[in-house]
């Protein structure tokens, strides 16, 4: 398994409750370039279609070579997941219950083939992130301090 992209991001705005793989459908020329890790998963998300099948939305894929890239190409395209009926009705009544998002967190090749892990989300109030930004320097600063007198001693 080789991860081609992650969305750092989901992590710290949304609490991360289940999580999913799926399929998702590109061409080839995105298929090469999201080998060559030029895949931005930031601001993404994936929505229900009318149609009964989950769509990724805002996902960006840069184009393969750019000189030989159709006219027409658009790098931010919705692209079609591929899930089977009973994970697509779970994760649509889920995504109906008040707060619940579904956010791609990485994508990656799995046996030659391109799978998104969809993560269904809570999204974070703004005092907990700024806890946990705290949290995570104090912990910086005892580690540091942990570190520094562990050198002293060894000298």
């Amino acid at each position: 398994m080789k991860i081609l992209a992650g969305n750092k991001r989901a992590y710290f705005d949304y609490d991360i409750q289940e999580k999913l793989e799926a399929g998702i459908v590109l061409t080839g020329a995105e298929v090469k370039s999201a080998k060559l890790k030029r895949v931005g998963l930031k601001g993404s998300y994936v929505i229900p279609s009318l149609t009964g099948e989950m769509t990724l939305i805002n996902a960006t894929i840069s184009p393969y070579q750019v000189r030989n890239t159709p006219t027409d190409y658009d790098p931010r395209r919705p692209r079609k997941l591929l899930l089977k009926k009973k994970e697509i009705s779970f994760l649509i009544g889920k995504g109906k219950q008040k707060g619940l998002t579904l956010v791609p967190l990485r994508m990656y090749t799995k046996h030659n083939l391109i799978k998104i892990e969809i993560g269904l989300g809570r999204g974070k109030k703004k005092f907990d992130k700024r806890a946990k930004i705290a949290k995570r320097e104090t912990d910086r600063k005892i580690n540091r301090a942990l570190k520094g007198k562990g050198d002293e001693g060894l000298r």
